[in-house]
């Protein structure tokens, strides 16, 4: 069977959620990578990863489902569940359980979206979560 972009609700659907997050995580990072050196052209690459892994570490990306809940469709929150509630067999060691399950939601989210071409509204989740992550930056940085 041939695969071409954009799925089928019902076939993207039917994808183990961790396949969702799987392409969903590179989805993401993309997006990350591109903010981040077109907002500081002039930086070396390590220090622009270095500002990439505060956007894409799994306590950001369950900060971000935090902030979005609000916002999702009832579709929308069925395929964060899905992902979130996956049975994956590794948590990273930096990252606790409850943050990796609600990243792995995000990503297989993200990974829907972008699958069943809602390319617009991946772009205002994508937006959103990079509010959520500034703000939450900014915050912190004030209370220093």
């Amino acid at each position: 069977m041939e695969y071409n972009r954009p799925l089928a609700d019902a076939v993207a659907r039917n994808f183990n959620p961790l396949s969702l997050a799987f392409i969903g995580d590179g989805i993401y990072e993309s997006f990350v990578r591109e903010r981040v050196i077109l907002s500081h052209p002039n930086k070396l690459p390590h220090e622009l990863h270095l500002m990439a892994v505060n956007y894409v570490k799994a306590a950001s990306q369950s900060n971000i489902m935090q902030g979005l809940k609000g916002n999702l469709s009832e579709d929308e929150m069925y395929i964060y569940k899905r992902g979130r509630n996956a049975k994956s067999h590794t948590v990273p060691k930096n990252a606790n359980l409850l943050d990796y399950r609600r990243a792995s939601g995000y990503e297989a989210l993200v990974g829907y979206l972008y699958l069943t071409g809602r390319d617009e509204r991946l772009l205002e989740i994508i937006d959103l979560s990079f509010e959520f992550i500034e703000e939450g930056d900014n915050h912190d940085k004030e209370g220093q």
